[in-house]
């Protein structure tokens, strides 16, 4: 795909959700060199919209989901959440505010083992407060069902198929609804038939309920999938344009 992308825009507006412009992320090595994992990225992603950024592996692609899952800081640029900055935050502020805004799912599934779906699904309304304590189990039954796994809410995940056992991670994630879903490699465990189907409830669930959508993959297929598409390659992020984005998945190309 050499040559076939447009640089990211630096535009914000007032419907983002989430803004990054001129983000860095850079650490010191050992030896004491610097390793520049991000440079220069400008990400402006608009409410209920579905992006997805494709890269080869140690692209920086988790970096770049991890700084806006608030899981790690730019150590240059500026970060707007519904156009307010997250840099200078507490750490206990910082993570109150991730728990509110972010829903993650990642490629292996991490259920907790010795717990049912309805149990691994109602997990994170431990932490939830009033009603959504009390009712955490109800809440996590109706979340199994809207995933298509009404008739597997007792059942233990090694019990489940490597769908089902990721549509369970989906429900969880979803639990708090929240307002931004960062996925990383969804479909990266699963044969590509699985992954399509997984892709299908995933986009049902974010679209009913306008959630943000921040897929992350290697898969040009899923990319091709979200409103817009984005390379990152070497820490630069580039947008795709759709002439590229259509000539590289007909030819099956990969990142």
């Amino acid at each position: 795909m050499e040559g076939t992308s447009a640089p990211s825009t630096p535009v914000t507006t007032a419907d983002d959700v989430v803004s990054l412009t001129d983000v860095s992320r850079t650490v010191r090595l050992p030896d004491g060199e610097d390793l520049h994992i991000l440079t220069g990225v400008n990400l402006h992603i608009a409410r209920g919209e579905h992006v997805a950024v494709v890269g080869r592996s140690g692209s920086g692609k988790s970096t770049l989901l991890n700084i806006v899952g608030l899981l790690d800081a730019p150590t240059g640029g500026r970060y707007l959440l519904d156009g307010r900055p997250v840099s200078g935050l507490s750490a206990r502020r910082t993570a109150k505010l991730r728990g509110q805004t972010f829903g993650f799912v990642f490629q292996q599934f991490n259920l907790l083992p010795g717990r049912t779906a309805t149990e691994n699904v109602a997990n994170p309304l431990m932490y939830a407060g009033g009603r959504d304590f009390l009712h955490r189990k109800r809440t996590a039954r109706a979340m199994l069902e809207r995933v298509g796994l009404g008739h597997r809410l007792d059942t233990m995940p090694e019990k489940l198929s490597g769908g089902e056992q990721q549509r369970v991670a989906l429900a969880r994630s979803l639990v708090r609804r929240p307002r931004v879903l960062l996925a990383d490699e969804p479909t990266g465990a699963l044969d590509v038939d699985t992954g399509s189907a997984v892709m299908d409830v995933l986009e049902e669930l974010v679209r009913d309920d306008g959630t943000t959508l921040v897929t992350i993959t290697h898969d040009l297929s899923v990319a091709a999938r979200a409103d817009r598409q984005f390379r990152l390659d070497h820490g630069v992020l580039t947008e795709i344009t759709a002439d590229a984005l259509a000539a590289a998945t007909a030819h099956r190309e990969t990142v």
